[in-house]
């Protein structure tokens, strides 16, 4: 009766199987078409696109081009920066580590890097490697990341200046993006092994796994071929930008890939760390890597837009949500000029990866396009027009919020003190040192560690300049305000720009001389 019993059990799941494959193939070939129309809609030259199960590639396909100059077309094997989504290639290091008996997640990270300082010297006892991996050390979403981004800081001085950054909340109270955590995570690694976060990550991962075209390097891009170009929106108007090396953020964010090799990424996870005959990682490791570690918050409008997700948190490396009654487990990743998906369904056996080549929002909604039709969803609404829409309206809104600002300018004023007094060197713990110097009648804002931030100082109002990194299209004008003493006497300055990225108000710019 037992063998009867397993038999049946085997037939029903193998017709399901299937069943669902040929329902599967059939959604490929309406995705494929949506895929086309998307990538004309949101004006972005190209992208790539991986859907996968654990032992079949259903799609690996490049859709567009790779730059506006030369026009190649992408393919499969098209590189594209991945950005955050490197983040679980670092946790999953780690699960090595912690089969080997090399780590724990509960392990402090004081004992691994004793050098290592929080704000809080509590704080600094009680972090522990899960900790550094679910985003819940008490600062703000992309605390720091000035420190890093363009910057010649190495990931130890990075690092070493984590302890001057003033937390936003209570330590594992509250869910706060930090890439600055995953840089310290991927440290651990040649503190316990002797071996580099990027030679761990080639040798144990990216050459098991067959992903031959994929770099972690930046500079590795020069003796490659068939690379997708970054690019950006500058007064609405496409403009393709140059590649920057993220090489000091590295376990946070430095993966070059494609489509195909992030199948076979991909196919590993859904195959529960085995690729081929090898066992890359255990089962109960990538458990614990894609378990809920930190809730992250579903607002009302949330809820409204998305009635299928109910909860969101954080695991290590991966971010969990809920959608139609799976778990979907994925990450994205925002590079400069490029923005990327990975997601995967382990309880419907589907994996997929959305690369593109410009700064814009398209992989929001084929996300969504894609779950539902994967998962078979009752498809309610159009993302495309739906979010394309939310996101125009976020874009006139902000429109109106530059204007509000401008109406704040005083006009005919004038500076405080003679323009060879604003000149000097400004400095504190979390960023060395900027220099403001007057040339040619000119006051010019320049980054010590951070050459691609120059900026000419023009006046605006009072004792306020407004300022633009033109090496850097994606970011607004700002604006650099002097603090002036009763006496007439410089004491330090704030830079401010108003974007969702960095936060250039976190550094205490005092004037050195």
């Amino acid at each position: 009766m037992k063998s009867i019993k397993t038999l049946f059990t085997f037939s029903f799941s193998l017709l399901f199987l299937i069943a669902n494959a040929q329902l599967n193939q059939q959604n490929i070939q309406k995705l494929d078409s949506i895929y086309k129309k998307a990538l004309t809609d949101w004006n972005v030259p190209g992208m790539a696109i991986a859907i996968v199960s654990n032992d079949s590639i259903w799609l690996s396909k490049g859709y567009g081009i790779t730059d506006i100059t030369t026009r190649q077309a992408v393919d499969a094997n098209t590189l594209f920066a991945l950005a955050s989504n490197t983040k679980a290639f670092t946790s999953t290091a780690l699960a090595m580590l912690a089969d080997e008996g090399k780590i724990n997640w509960n392990q402090k990270v004081i004992d691994i890097l004793p050098w290592f300082k929080m704000y809080d010297p509590y704080v600094t006892a009680q972090m522990t490697v899960e900790d550094l991996l679910s985003h819940r050390s008490g600062l703000k979403t992309f605390s720091g990341d000035l420190i890093w981004y363009g910057s010649t800081y190495s990931r130890e001085e990075i690092i070493r200046k984590i302890k001057f950054l003033k937390p936003e909340y209570g330590f594992r109270e509250h869910f706060g993006y930090s890439n600055l955590m995953f840089i310290t995570a991927g440290e651990l690694i040649p503190a316990l092994t002797g071996t580099s976060w990027d030679d761990f990550i080639k040798e144990r991962i990216l050459n098991p796994l067959n992903m031959n075209r994929s770099t972690l390097h930046v500079s590795a891009l020069h003796h490659l071929d068939n690379i997708a170009q970054p690019h950006t929106y500058v007064d609405n108007e496409l403009r393709q930008i140059p590649w920057l090396d993220w090489d000091n953020m590295g376990p946070a964010g430095s993966l070059i890939s494609s489509a195909n090799d992030m199948a076979n990424w991909l196919q590993m996870n859904l195959s529960k760390g085995v690729f081929g005959k090898d066992t890359l990682v255990s089962r109960r490791q990538l458990f614990e890597l894609w378990s809920p570690r930190t809730i992250i918050g579903v607002s009302a409008g949330s809820m409204a837009m998305f009635p299928e997700t109910n909860f969101k948190s954080y695991g290590l490396g991966w971010s969990l949500m809920d959608y139609n009654g799976y778990k979907v487990i994925g990450h994205n990743g925002g590079y400069d000029g490029m923005i990327s998906q990975t997601f995967f369904v382990p309880e419907a056996n589907v994996g997929v990866v959305i690369m593109t080549n410009a700064l814009s929002s398209l992989y929001y909604p084929l996300y969504y396009h894609t779950l539902d039709e994967l998962l078979n969803v009752e498809v309610k609404q159009n993302w495309n027009d739906e979010l394309r829409q939310r996101i125009q309206k976020n874009e006139a809104r902000q429109k109106e919020y530059i204007k509000a600002q401008e109406d704040k300018r005083v006009l005919n004023t004038t500076p405080s003190l003679p323009l060879d007094q604003y000149a000097g060197i400004f400095g504190g713990n979390i960023y060395d040192t900027i220099s403001i110097s007057l040339n040619n009648k000119q006051l010019e804002l320049q980054f010590a560690r951070s050459p691609q931030f120059f900026a000419t100082l023009n006046h605006w109002h009072y004792n306020t300049f407004q300022i633009e990194f033109k090496a850097f299209p994606s970011l607004p004008k700002g604006y650099v305000t002097f603090e002036i003493d009763r006496r007439g006497n410089i004491t330090g300055i704030e830079i401010f720009l108003d974007n969702p990225d960095f936060d250039f108000t976190e550094f205490d710019l005092l004037k050195l001389n």
